[in-house]
């Protein structure tokens, strides 16, 4: 995968939405676990194509809720599943006998770190347990984790020091419960039960894509904060730190993220590796902000100076009936504000201090994928748009 394929993805789609498709057999049999969250809407699209290494693929997708609307039209063969009964996910997934790559980009969110390591380690080895036996032709299992791996879990984030960034794979484990650690080793255990069968972790930073269920989704989040600023008439002030507003930082795009996996996959050179994923480029927020304010055709916005940073968390707190205003009146499919607006997460995002990670090892790998992030921003946004999710 280099470049060009990256380049030639948008084609690709076209080609698809104009009918015409590759009808020869399957390569490749993927299966997406979290196919609705944000890089698994991302492989669901990108997998499919006619030109997409490792191909021509099949597709399975795994969700836990039944199939949305806005996922409907990717070529997938859609599996609802709890991954987390692990009777339901052997029934399920133990018939998917001609699986070949599992995309594991899933996670669950729990009050404590424990419990977050408990339940996704179960999730992970379900699934595992469940396809690796069954599954006679399994390649490769891709597992996503994130930067958490460099700095801890969120409820530890001013709690433990941190690496010098950039950070860089090869830097030790830190001293702290973390979910992200126990699925490598779930993952290495599993896959170390099937001779030949390879593996990857992927780490991306923040991630800008599309998905209404995503439990992480920043663009969603701060496209419904604009669209209530703009309803309202108020300014569109960043909520978040000085820090943050001014210093470099840096996104990973959903769909690189899904191209650096099918990547991993395609080239034999990338197993058994763990890599960092980004856009490959920097930015300030200061200068998003002016790409995300004119999207929603709002004049006065910036940042303002104060003794606490501006909480998206404190200031939603009771504008759900101004959601429901802006749904009924711009004609959006049905949504509560809080699927839409994920305010802890940008409130987390936007208050703590940058931390970049380096691509140096991805390069010297072979891959040279990258994106301009302001465009990716703006891409996002308008597919939020586009899905009819904000105005």
């Amino acid at each position: 995968m280099n470049r060009t394929w990256s380049a030639s993805v948008g084609e690709a789609k076209k080609k698809v939405e104009n009918g015409v498709a590759d009808g020869s057999r399957h390569e490749s049999v993927a299966l997406v676990v979290g196919v609705t969250g944000i890089v698994g809407n991302s492989l669901a699209e990108i997998l499919p194509l006619s030109d997409t290494p490792g191909g021509p693929w099949k597709v399975y997708g795994v969700a836990r809720r039944p199939r949305p609307d806005w996922n409907a039209e990717h070529p997938v063969e859609y599996i609802q599943c709890d991954i987390s009964n692990a009777d339901e996910t052997k029934s399920k997934l133990s018939k998917l006998t001609d699986v070949t790559h599992i995309f594991y980009v899933t996670w669950a969110l729990r009050f404590t770190e424990a419990e977050n390591i408990e339940v996704n380690n179960l999730m992970l080895r379900n699934v595992l347990q469940a396809v690796i036996p069954a599954a006679a032709n399994l390649r490769h299992v891709c597992l996503q984790t994130g930067t958490k791996h460099y700095v801890g879990p969120f409820d530890m984030l001013d709690k433990i020091e941190w690496h010098e960034p950039p950070f860089t794979e090869e830097m030790p484990r830190l001293d702290c419960p973390n979910f992200y650690y126990t699925l490598e080793d779930v993952m290495f255990e599993e896959v170390a039960k099937k001779p030949g069968v390879t593996w990857s972790v992927h780490r991306p930073h923040q991630i800008f894509g599309f998905s209404p269920y995503s439990m992480m989704n920043l663009v969603g989040t701060l496209s419904a904060y604009a669209a209530i600023c703009k309803h309202q008439g108020l300014p569109l002030l960043f909520p978040g730190t000085k820090s943050v507003w001014e210093s470099y930082s840096i996104a990973s795009d959903a769909d690189l993220i899904a191209e650096h996996e099918i990547w991993a996959c395609a080239s034999p050179k990338a197993k058994n590796q763990a890599f960092n994923v980004h856009n490959g480029d920097y930015f300030r927020w200061k200068q998003l902000w002016k790409v995300l304010a004119e999207e929603f055709g709002i004049k006065e916005y910036g940042f303002k100076e104060s003794e606490k940073p501006l909480s998206l968390t404190e200031l939603m707190k009771d504008k759900g009936p101004v959601w429901e205003e802006i749904v009924k009146k711009n004609n959006l499919k049905p949504t509560k504000l809080e699927e839409v607006g994920i305010w802890w997460f940008s409130d987390v995002m936007l208050g703590t201090d940058t931390v970049t990670s380096s691509m140096n090892k991805s390069k010297e790998f072979g891959y040279v994928g990258f994106r301009d992030s302001a465009k990716s921003f703006d891409h996002w946004i308008n597919q939020m748009k586009s899905h009819k999710i904000v105005p």
